[in-house]
């Protein structure tokens, strides 16, 4: 590498971090999600601000092809994987019997009627209009299914932190139902990517060894190959929690930054493993994160909680700046169908949010609440579109809707959920809504009590951050 180079990757990092963690603060000073900041901050450094001011800096200091480019896709896709790890984490267990029928009636009707409509809607759009590099028709209307049924849990928890509710029974469903759907359609999302993986990386991995060429036996080996490494994660994790010293080793018991080097190595080797397997390598990451948070030890303590802190400060703000920065708003923003795609959205998952809570017997105002909070897609979604648009899947101009899609239905949930606050809706920090189940309200207070990566790095200023 030439020193030319090394300075491009240094000074690059330098600005994305200052900007994304500056502009962070700013939203999180005005009582919005500081993940939506931390794009604007990538923004004003890619082709839509700095590129159309100084073009020749612009694209000087963030080339497109060589060594310097390379390094800030490697940071990306480190800060991707620490991202999911660090949000699958998070997801420790907010269910309670009490609320098992509202959760499963909700879920299966949020997920299942937007995703089914997602389906139908590459029947109605011009697929070429927005279809990458990739030229996978399944595997984008995978990604857009997706799109339209995500629900983005850390910036939803935050937001009902920031409101004081996030120990009602409402934030309890809320959150039960967003960890149901994100599982669930984080292994159709690994899926989607695993059945352009093989041609993208010139036959490498298993299904290549194993022959699988035809474009549905692709589909067929990634969706059980999906599955299968989830099962399989699974049973490892619960023989290592038979054995208690297995799992960090007693060389490593009394050494922080060995538990530290521990699980950043188990992160990348199951990474690793899920390319070759043709499971996309976020899915591995998360579930490696869902499988630590299981666990019962707090994420904010010990190793997890230093290895949290430096994904929080460093990696995930750089991976959003970096959204942000591949944001082509001059160029790649359609804003008639970017419009008619939020408001699509929307109402699908709105409407049937609805209807299922009203299915699950919830009141009509807890109803709406119910469908305006499980709307916002929020980091999930940004992922959503960044890896799809990295592997080819969609193009700039959708990229671009998705990662807007994302942005406005967090606003919108945020600005709805304060005004319910303020009306009246929810009891703060305490056992609202009637809820008598103390301790699992407790649960799901404590699993959101400090800021969340995905919402780093400034703390709000209206709720408690610790």
């Amino acid at each position: 590498m030439s020193q030319i180079d090394l300075f491009r990757i240094l000074a690059a990092l330098a600005l994305l971090l200052a900007a994304a963690h500056l502009t962070g603060r700013l939203f999180a000073r005005f009582r919005q999600p500081p993940v939506i900041g931390e794009i604007l901050g990538g923004l004003l450094l890619g082709p839509t601000v700095l590129g159309q001011l100084l073009p020749e800096a612009q694209h000087w200091l963030f080339p497109g092809k060589g060594p310097a480019a390379s390094g800030l896709a490697l940071v990306s896709q480190l800060g991707m994987l620490l991202l999911m790890f660090t949000a699958g984490m998070e997801m420790r267990t907010v269910f309670s019997r009490k609320d098992g029928r509202s959760v499963a009636v909700i879920a299966l009707a949020g997920m299942a009627v937007p995703f089914v409509l997602g389906l139908l809607m590459v029947k109605v759009i011009d697929t070429g209009d927005v279809l990458g590099p990739a030229g996978s028709v399944p595997a984008l209307t995978l990604v857009i299914a997706c799109a339209i049924a995500v629900t983005s849990i850390p910036v939803i928890s935050r937001i009902m932190l920031d409101l004081g509710i996030i120990r009602t029974r409402f934030a309890r469903i809320v959150l039960s139902v967003a960890v149901l759907e994100d599982i669930v359609l984080n292994v159709i999302l690994s899926v989607a990517l695993g059945m352009v993986a093989g041609g993208k990386e010139g036959g490498f991995g298993l299904a290549h060894t194993l022959g699988v060429t035809s474009a549905n036996g692709a589909a067929a080996y990634h969706s059980v190959a999906s599955v299968a490494f989830f099962a399989l994660m699974v049973l490892a994790a619960a023989a290592l929690r038979r054995r208690p010293g297995a799992a960090t080793g007693a060389a490593a018991a009394d050494r922080p930054a060995a538990r530290v080097a521990l699980r950043m190595a188990v992160i990348l080797a199951v990474s690793a493993s899920c390319v070759f397997l043709g499971v996309a390598p976020m899915f591995g990451a998360f579930v490696v994160g869902l499988l630590s948070g299981m666990t019962g030890k707090d994420p904010r303590s010990g190793s997890l909680g230093n290895l949290r802190g430096f994904a929080s400060g460093f990696f995930i703000p750089l991976y959003f700046g970096l959204v942000g920065f591949k944001l082509d708003l001059v160029h790649s923003l359609d804003l008639g169908f970017t419009v008619g795609f939020i408001l699509v959205a929307c109402a699908a998952k709105a409407a049937s949010v609805y209807a299922g809570a009203r299915l699950a017997k919830r009141p009509k105002p807890e109803s709406l609440d119910l469908a305006v909070a499980l709307n916002a897609r929020g980091g999930p979604g940004i992922v959503l579109a960044t890896v799809s648009f990295d592997a080819g899947i969609v193009n700039a101009s959708l990229f671009t809707t998705l990662v807007l899609t994302a942005i406005v239905t967090s606003q919108i949930a945020g600005w709805w959920l304060e005004r319910a606050v303020a009306r009246g809706a929810f009891s703060r920090d305490g056992d609202g809504d009637g809820d008598s189940d103390g301790d699992a309200g407790a649960d799901a207070g404590n699993q959101d009590r400090q800021p969340d990566p995905l919402t780093q790095p400034a703390p709000p200023v209206t709720a408690a951050t610790g």
